[in-house]
């Protein structure tokens, strides 16, 4: 792949690494009966319950990037699973509140603990994950992903005119 890098799109290098971090995180997490999504997803609620939230589905949709329909399916399996508990808001009825179980917050701990060697893998050939090259790519990742996006723009980013 390196050999390719030259010629690629910055496009084309951010799906691949996209591609092999959610096939690492797969293939990590999957003796812990998850896949990357629902680690996303676990991973992401145990933070915000850590900082004494409660997350709706909506939220940690929002949160993780995730479709929110995506977020209920996937809600649902790890309920089954016996990982979380999706109860009613009381606040807002039509909204579903997620919490990890004892269970699904020690299978998270673990996963966390996987996934964290893999990003230290990752993150060696820029010195490591507390290196300032790293700390530096993280910056322009966030700034990628702060960018707004329009898929109707024209090839040369403006929005098309409907004055003809």
């Amino acid at each position: 792949m390196s050999n390719l890098s030259e010629q690629a799109t910055p496009g084309f290098l951010v799906w691949r690494l996209s591609m092999k971090w959610r096939v690492a995180v797969d293939r990590a997490v999957a003796p812990l009966g998850l896949t990357h999504a629902q680690y996303s997803l676990v991973a992401s609620l145990h933070g915000m319950q850590r900082s004494g939230l409660r997350p709706s589905q909506r939220r940690l949709a929002d949160h993780t990037g995730l479709e929110a329909l995506y977020v209920s399916k996937l809600a649902r399996g790890l309920e089954a699973a016996g990982l979380l508990e999706r109860t009613r808001d009381p606040a807002d009825p039509r909204a579903v509140q997620l919490a990890l179980t004892e269970e699904g917050r020690e299978t998270t701990r673990r996963a966390i603990d996987i996934v964290q060697g893999l990003l230290r893998q990752l993150l060696a050939p820029l010195g490591g994950p507390d290196s300032q090259r790293a700390q530096e790519f993280t910056r322009d990742l966030t700034a990628l992903l702060d960018a707004p996006l329009d898929p109707s723009a024209t090839a040369d980013g403006t929005l098309p005119t409907t004055d003809q």
